[in-house]
């Protein structure tokens, strides 16, 4: 592997040395992060709610297992600005891959910084919060960072046309603002017509059974078509379900508020408690924004909290069939605790 010495830059100041491949030039910027996990870096590149973030990953062993066939992705590109590591290895060893680590970011133009101490990277953003930065190779330092978080990710993401995915008994449109495959895969498993819509496409005036909002990236308040197209929605009283980012943008369009998080959460095995069936479920994340439950209006309760740090993880109509998660109860990577959320949404229709 041929590398060259290259820096990641915080906005705030600091300085991380690493290793960047040879084919990298310049700066590469985007919005520093960080995932738990010892598995799944495939996934989590490809899942659209990374656009414009740059990824570190905890654990420091990535790549071993290489590139698997697309089968896993969740989309068809690396949809992350970019990838800190601690060591990358060069030989991955498993039967289903199809490239290596290195080949594969190559191939979609995908910046990576190696040799970083991710641990102190994590605690810094873990103390400061998710700071913006750079990759940079060679000796000029950028003027200025770029803020993804003022553009309108979602619109880079969602599918630019109306499609079928499926045929069955009763109609889910499926609003997509950035959704993961597996949510597809998820959803397909039972006797239903999945038709996927664009982030800004009106259904309202369509025939359907049943409403599903995806995750996506970016700030839920830059989605202010997909939230007007939603309040529509609502008066028609069907059943709705919404998932990370479709959470936040429910939770907009009914009134409430939203914040961003320190750091977000990222990764496998979050703990979140089922307040209605007072049970624990291990969860898949990635957001950095959460409800503010101080502004749900009075006919909406809480049903999820997070065992980590008390924020909403779930919300629903206290009579109406509307409810959505923070979390991804379609996981991939992650448990499959919650997948239960998916059967209820079904059971409504």
């Amino acid at each position: 592997m041929n590398l060259t010495p290259s820096r990641l830059l915080l906005s705030t100041g600091e300085i991380f040395p690493g290793f960047s491949p040879a084919w990298q030039e310049g700066a590469y910027f985007g919005e520093a992060v960080f995932t738990t996990g010892m598995t799944g870096y495939v996934e989590s590149l490809t899942d659209p709610s990374y656009a414009g973030q740059i990824l570190a990953f905890t654990y420091p062993l990535i790549g071993n297992y290489g590139v698997p066939s697309r089968e896993s992705w969740e989309s068809d590109r690396i949809q992350a600005a970019g990838v800190i590591t601690g060591y990358v290895s060069e030989c991955p060893s498993h039967w289903d891959s199809e490239s290596s680590f290195l080949e594969w970011l190559k191939q979609h133009n995908t910046p990576l910084i190696t040799g970083v101490d991710t641990r102190e990277l994590t605690k810094r953003l873990r103390k400061s919060g998710v700071s913006l930065a750079a990759i940079v190779v060679g000796d000029k330092k950028p003027r200025k960072f770029v803020d993804p978080n003022l553009e309108h990710l979602v619109s880079r993401v969602s599918l630019p046309a109306k499609e079928l995915v499926s045929k069955g008994k009763k109609r889910i449109i499926a609003v997509d603002c950035g959704m993961k495959q597996n949510i597809l895969r998820c959803l397909s498993r039972f006797d239903v017509e999945i038709v996927r819509v664009p982030f800004n496409y009106d259904y309202t005036s369509e025939q359907f059974d049943g409403l599903f909002v995806s995750n996506g990236p970016g700030d839920p308040l830059m989605c202010v078509e997909t939230i007007e197209i939603l309040k529509k929605a609502l008066k028609l009283k069907k059943p709705t379900f919404g998932i990370c980012l479709g959470s936040q943008i429910l939770s907009l369009a009914i009134g409430a508020k939203t914040y961003k998080l320190k750091f977000g959460h990222r990764g496998q095995n979050h703990p979140c408690m089922d307040l209605e069936k007072k049970k624990c479920v291990l969860t898949s994340q990635n957001h950095g924004y959460a409800i503010d439950e101080k502004t749900l209006p009075k006919d909406w309760k809480i049903t999820f909290r997070s065992l980590n740090d008390n924020s909403v993880e779930g919300i629903a109509h206290k009579t109406l069939p509307f409810f959505a998660v923070q979390f991804h109860p379609e996981a991939h990577p992650g448990p499959t605790d919650a997948f239960y959320l998916f059967e209820k949404f079904i059971d409504l229709l």
